[in-house]
C-alpha cells in the first residue's frame, strides 16, 4: 500500500485564506448572511463551527434559519446511505426556494462531496449548487467563495488525497461551556462496511502543543467541558516520529486544568492498558466510555475486519469496570450484515445482555459503493432487517432501563446546559457517565457543574435534586 505522507497547512497559506476573506468582505454584491446545515458526527459538528468561523470572518453573519439565509451550505455525512439521500433531498428542496429568491447560493460540502464521484454527480444533477468542496480543503472557503461571487460560475473543489492537518482557522464555537477539540484526522482501520477512509483519508495527529495550547485557551476562556475528536482518537500519536501515547495526551490535557475530558471515538482493539490506567486516575476525565462492538458473533466480526474477537471485547469490557467501576459503556451495534444468520444475530443480543450498555446507536446495515461489504454475497431480507433491529432495540432499552434504575438514590456530578426541553421550568445536563440528567434549579446555574442527587429515572432520563452544601 502506498504511503500517505501528512501535509501541515502552513501559516502562510492561511494568511493566504484570510486575505480572500477580506476581498470578499469588501464586494458590494456578496451573500450578507449563512446557515449552515450539519449531517452525522461530530467531527461535522465541529467543522462547521469552523466553517461558521470562516463566513464570518468574510463578513456574514448567521441567519435564524435557512429561509431567510443569503448563503445554505449543506455539510453532508455519507457514513449511512440514509444519510446521504436525507442531504441531498434537503438540497433539492432549496431549488424551489431559489426560484422565488434567485439571489439565494447553495453550497455542499463533507464527506458526502469526498466519495468518488460524487463531485461530477453534483456538477450534472444539481445545476442550482454553486459551490461544493471536500472535508480536506474546508480551510479554502474564503478562496472557493471568493471565485464563485466573482466570476458568476460554479466552483467544485475535491482534493484527491486527504492528507492534510490544519492549525489556525477561526472558529465560532456553539457553546461557551462546552468545546469540541479535534486531535487527529482520518482512519487506517477498513472496515469492511465503512466509507470513513476513502473519505476522511489515513490517520494524521495534531502535534501535542498545539493541541494543548488550544485546550489551555479554553480554560482561560471558561469551558467546563471538552470533547476530544477523532476516527480513532486510541491512535494518536501513531503516525509521528516522535509522537506522544493517546493516554499521555490526557495525562497532559488533565493538567490543563479544565474540568472536564471527553473523547471519541475508540475502537476496541486499540484500547489499552496504559489508558486503562490513565482512566482510572485521571480526575477529569467523564466516567464513560464509547467502545463500538458492532456485532456479537466471530465470524461476522472477522468479516467486518474488526479485528478483535467477541472474547477479547468482553476482556477488555472487564479490565475497564475493574479499574473505573462506576464507567458508563456505550457502542455501537449494526444488525443484517450480510451473510447474518439469525444465530449470529442473537449472538450480538446475548452480548448486550452481558455487557449491559447504558445506551447504544443500533443500524441496519447499509451498503456503500466503494467497500468491501458493499460487494458481499447474502444481503439480508428488508424485513428480516427490520425486525431484528426492532428486537435489539426493545433489548437494549431494557438494559438502559436497568442501568438508570440502579443509579437512583446516587449522586452525580452534572454540568448543566440549559432547560429541559419538555419542561421549561427544570434544567437538564450529562452527568459523568454521559446521561441526561433534569432537575429544578435557578437559570443562573447554566454553564456550572452541579453535584446532584439521582432521585428517579424515566426510559431516556434521570431526575434529581441539587445537593444542597453544609
Amino acid at each position: 500500500m502506498r504511503e500517505e505522507v501528512t501535509i501541515r497547512i502552513s501559516p502562510e497559506e492561511i494568511a493566504a485564506q484570510q486575505q480572500f476573506a477580506r476581498e470578499f468582505s469588501a464586494l458590494d454584491h456578496r451573500p450578507k448572511t449563512y446557515f449552515i446545515v450539519t449531517y452525522g458526527c461530530q467531527m461535522n459538528a465541529h467543522d462547521s463551527e469552523k466553517l461558521s468561523g470562516m463566513l464570518e470572518s468574510m463578513g456574514m453573519t448567521q441567519a435564524d434559519c435557512k429561509e431567510n439565509a443569503d448563503f445554505v451550505l449543506h455539510n453532508t455525512c455519507c457514513i449511512r446511505d440514509n444519510a446521504e439521500r436525507k442531504a441531498l433531498g434537503n438540497v433539492t428542496w432549496l431549488k424551489e426556494i431559489k426560484k422565488e429568491r434567485p439571489e439565494l447560493m447553495i453550497g455542499v460540502c463533507g464527506c458526502m462531496v469526498q466519495e468518488p464521484g460524487m463531485a461530477e454527480k453534483i456538477l450534472r444533477q444539481y445545476p442550482f449548487v454553486e459551490i461544493a468542496f471536500g472535508t480536506g480543503n474546508i480551510h479554502r472557503l474564503p478562496e472557493l467563495m471568493l471565485r464563485a461571487v466573482t466570476t458568476r460560475r460554479r466552483v467544485v473543489s475535491v482534493p484527491d488525497e486527504q492528507s492534510t492537518v490544519i492549525e489556525g482557522l477561526p472558529i465560532r464555537r456553539e457553546s461557551p461551556f462546552q468545546s469540541y477539540v479535534t486531535i487527529m484526522y482520518g482512519c487506517n482501520n477498513f472496515c469492511s462496511y465503512c466509507i470513513v477512509p476513502y473519505v476522511r483519508g489515513r490517520e494524521r495527529s495534531r502535534n501535542a502543543d498545539d493541541i494543548l495550547r488550544e485546550v489551555e485557551g479554553l480554560q482561560k476562556q471558561g469551558v467546563q467541558e471538552i470533547m476530544l475528536l477523532g476516527q480513532n482518537v486510541n491512535s494518536y500519536g501513531n503516525d509521528m516520529e516522535n509522537g506522544i501515547s493517546f493516554p499521555r495526551l490526557l495525562h497532559k490535557i488533565g493538567e490543563t486544568g479544565i474540568p472536564r475530558i471527553r473523547f471519541m471515538t475508540s475502537h476496541p482493539k486499540d484500547l489499552s492498558d496504559e489508558l486503562i490506567e490513565e482512566m482510572a486516575v485521571n480526575p477529569a476525565l467523564c466516567r464513560h466510555l464509547h467502545l463500538p462492538v458492532q456485532a456479537g458473533n466471530n465470524r461476522i466480526l472477522a468479516a467486518m475486519n474488526r479485528r478483535y474477537t467477541r472474547e477479547q471485547y468482553l476482556e477488555k469490557v472487564n479490565k475497564i469496570r475493574a479499574a473505573v467501576p462506576d464507567i458508563g459503556l456505550t457502542t455501537d451495534l449494526i444488525v443484517a450484515f450480510p451473510g447474518e444468520t439469525e444465530a449470529e444475530f442473537e449472538d450480538t443480543m446475548d452480548l448486550v445482555r452481558t455487557v449491559g450498555f447504558d445506551s447504544a446507536f443500533t443500524f441496519i446495515y447499509s451498503p456503500r459503493v466503494g467497500t468491501r461489504a458493499a460487494e458481499m454475497p447474502g444481503r439480508i431480507d428488508p424485513a428480516v432487517a427490520t425486525q431484528r433491529i426492532e428486537k435489539l432495540i426493545a433489548l437494549q432499552e431494557e438494559m438502559t432501563q436497568k442501568v438508570f434504575a440502579s443509579l437512583v438514590g446516587t449522586n452525580e456530578t452534572v454540568l448543566v446546559t440549559g432547560h429541559a426541553r419538555r419542561n421549561e421550568n427544570q434544567l437538564t445536563g450529562k452527568c459523568s457517565r454521559n446521561i441526561s440528567v433534569n432537575f429544578e434549579g435557578p437559570s443562573d446555574a447554566i454553564g456550572k457543574i452541579l453535584p446532584i442527587h439521582i432521585t428517579a429515572a424515566s426510559k431516556t432520563t434521570l431526575r434529581g435534586e441539587i445537593l444542597k452544601g453544609d
